[in-house]
């Protein structure tokens, strides 16, 4: 099992080009949950849940962070 997504404070401290890449990981996760539900093999629907909000947080961070470089 995925081990637990880190928490706001956490994600501030990564770089950038590591918040992006986090975003892109949690894209293809998403993408493949998606496909699991459309065939009726998405084990925990909940996980799909936390996977959206995982990202939305990822891109939170990193939106605040390019707000303040510029």
């Amino acid at each position: 099992m995925e081990s637990e997504m880190a928490t706001a404070k956490e994600l501030k401290e990564l770089s950038a080009d590591d918040l992006k890449q986090r975003a892109a990981e949690l894209r293809a996760t998403l993408f493949q949950d998606q496909l699991k539900r459309r065939t009726g093999s998405l084990d925990n629907p909940a996980e799909r849940t936390q996977h959206r909000r995982d990202l939305a947080r990822v891109l939170t961070v990193l939106t605040q962070k390019t707000k303040a470089q510029g």
